[in-house]
């Protein structure tokens, strides 16, 4: 009977961890490890290994906070760092979310297109559908539909395997690293792990789980959950990058998006593996576009101290709830107009992503170490080591890639 109760509290808890973790494989990262294996083979494989690391630590002391105070992050920085600070910080996380939006929008248009289906019709269709899942559904109908629609991403790792890789080389560049002093190299290292962690990751997890109720002595478990969905994104961007690595890179084919990367598979892995991929593109796009703006409502909701969750209705959190339909709506119509500048829109929502990071993880690790909110739950000595390296490594890849994108001049000194 204990070992049904077990069970019945683990699939209860599990979630948060797996869906935000794996949901950061969207359009954007997918496009990032087709581009790396494609321009550099398996040689930017071993950038994985770090980044991983880097993800198991932020996201851990997130969801910790989450699961001790009950609140979500933009919560806990309007209380502890006043109005002003939180108020400009959603309104650029406002901004670069809009734009991680429409490329989620971008990815699902392309990927129907590959499929054989118009994104005029497409497009709106899934935007309605992901707005009824999210506004007439409950949360943990939302966080069902979510779980289910991670199991397709183990596509990758079938196409992977498809397409035949020597996998001698595979291990070799993934434990022995090789840095190339090449500007391209640089970009693709630091884009590798911007993709990887991102700001609206720390607050969508940490709010789920106090959407979701967790007490601290179920903290075991969210925390495997955690562990369970760093491990798997990582795992999935593994084989993306390889199955790439493997067909395109030998050839000599650069590719700039993920459905260029899905097209010119067939010919090199067979048509399946083609078709895999662009299904499992669609698959990401369309699930970034759910938690994205989702993400987004909450923490604006949050900071400015007005009603969120999936759980609400329009007339119990009318702001969560129009929040959430305006980003999908407007993403949704600007991918179907002609001539709008898409690339614009999304190297500013990098770019924006990029300079909010270091500042979202800087407050999170002083409030986490903040024993009046914490309690006994604040890091240890050495997490806290990890942790500050880790933010003191993203500044630095965070101001070299606002410094390349800015200065593109900048290129030529270091090639």
């Amino acid at each position: 009977m204990n070992r049904w109760r077990s069970l019945l509290i683990f699939l209860s808890i599990i979630g948060p961890g797996i869906i935000t973790a794996s949901i950061d494989n969207d359009a954007g990262g997918i496009t990032t490890y087709s581009v790396a294996g494609a321009r550099y083979g398996y040689t930017l494989l071993w950038t994985l290994i770090p980044t991983t690391v880097a993800l198991l630590v932020i996201q851990e002391m997130v969801a910790r906070m989450g699961v001790v105070t009950g609140k979500g992050l933009s919560d806990l920085i309007r209380e502890n760092y006043g109005v002003k600070t939180t108020f400009f910080m959603m309104i650029i996380l406002l901004v670069a979310n809009f734009g991680t939006t429409i490329a989620e929008f971008a990815g699902w248009a392309a990927s129907m297109e590959i499929l054989g289906l118009s994104k005029y019709i497409m497009v709106p269709l899934g935007a309605f559908l992901i707005w009824l899942l999210v506004t007439k559904g409950s949360y943990r109908l939302v966080e069902a539909a979510l779980l289910i629609a991670c199991l397709i991403y183990l596509g990758y790792i079938v196409s992977a395997f498809m397409a035949a890789p020597k996998w001698g080389e595979v291990l070799q560049s993934t434990l022995v690293p090789e840095i190339k002093l090449e500007s391209e190299y640089i970009m693709l290292t630091i884009a590798i792990i911007g993709t990887t962690i991102t700001p609206w990751m720390q607050f969508y997890l940490q709010s789920s789980i106090a959407e979701k109720g967790i007490k601290k002595e179920n903290y075991k478990v969210t925390k495997f959950d955690v562990y369970i969905g760093c491990i798997m994104t990582d795992v999935i961007a593994f084989f993306i990058i390889v199955t790439c690595a493997t067909t395109l890179f030998p050839h000599g084919i650069r590719i700039n998006e993920a459905e260029e990367a899905a097209t010119a598979l067939a010919p090199f892995a067979g048509q399946y593996a083609s078709l895999l991929f662009a299904v499992c593109l669609a698959n990401a796009s369309i699930l970034g576009a759910i938690v994205v703006p989702l993400a987004t409502a909450y923490y604006i909701c949050e900071a400015m101290g007005w009603e969120a969750g999936v759980n609400k209705s329009f007339k119990e959190a009318p702001q969560f709830m129009w929040i959430y339909t305006a980003l999908i709506a407007i993403s949704a119509l600007l991918v179907l107009i002609p001539h709008v500048p898409l690339v614009l829109v999304m190297i500013l929502s990098s770019l924006l992503n990029g300079i909010l990071l270091p500042f979202v993880l800087v407050f999170a690790l002083l409030l986490v170490n903040n024993k009046r909110i914490m309690g006994q739950y604040t890091n240890p000595k050495r997490y806290n080591y990890i942790s500050w390296g880790t933010v003191i490594i993203i500044v630095v890849l965070t101001a070299a890639l606002i410094v390349m994108t800015v200065f593109p001049n900048v290129n030529k000194f270091i090639s």
